[in-house]
């Protein structure tokens, strides 16, 4: 699909922090579904952003050191809004995130006119991990008496974003809680916020996101 089509662009923004093995994958595989995809290189030390640097469709955005997934995803989400876009696809570049899914979230977002579609993958747990699956109903079930709305993914990083007023909800918290804090804001709001079923995928890479400094940092979102 053609990012520009329906006269709605669309871009991808991709953070990344030590994915090399994954990111080139990542990005080709987004391109066949998105035509401006948007790197934020959180501090790489490995030379993430080597193989793609040379891309005409992609902008590579870099923090000189790592400052977290939620402040890679502002950097990232503020350059797509001020660039003109209507709406970004976030996705994670460890390939946990299929870009193939991309024309899901557009249909759902066409079809039922959402500010954010929220990736789901509590509809097949299966595959995730036992702690994972736990912390994941938990966080969605609070989260969903805190906003009054049903999140059925709340860790999910996995989404598309309008971003006509994406500065009412990019995050303050620079870590993987920003994620959560977003629905939050969005719900405070009055964004409409949908989900789509996507594959649950984990492969060998080891998870960036550390237990107890994501359950300090959900509690924290709990309260804001």
């Amino acid at each position: 699909m053609n990012s520009s089509g329906n006269n709605i662009s669309i871009c991808a923004v991709i953070p990344c922090f030590n994915e090399k093995q994954n990111l080139f994958q990542t990005v080709l595989k987004t391109h066949e579904h998105i035509e401006n995809i948007i790197v934020v290189d959180d501090g790489s030390t490995d030379d993430s952003a080597e193989e793609i640097k040379n891309k005409d469709y992609v902008t590579i955005l870099k923090h000189e050191i790592n400052l977290g997934k939620g402040a890679a995803l502002v950097t990232g989400l503020t350059y797509a809004a001020e660039k003109g876009f209507d709406y970004s696809i976030c996705l994670d570049a460890d390939m946990q995130h299929d870009p193939d899914s991309i024309p899901d979230f557009i249909e759902e977002m066409k079809l039922k006119k959402c500010d954010i579609v929220v990736g789901n993958r509590l509809n097949n747990i299966q595959k995730m991990p036992v702690q994972r699956r736990a912390s994941n109903f938990l966080t969605s079930w609070l989260l969903s008496i805190k906003t009054g709305v049903k999140i059925l993914d709340s860790q999910s990083g996995y989404r598309l974003l309008s971003l006509e007023n994406i500065s009412e909800i990019l995050p303050k918290f620079a870590g993987f809680e920003a994620e959560s804090e977003m629905l939050v804001k969005a719900a405070r709001n009055n964004f409409k916020i949908c989900f789509v079923n996507i594959p649950t995928i984990y492969n060998d890479n080891k998870s960036k996101m550390k237990s107890f400094k994501a359950i300090i940092g959900f509690i924290k979102v709990l309260f804001i």
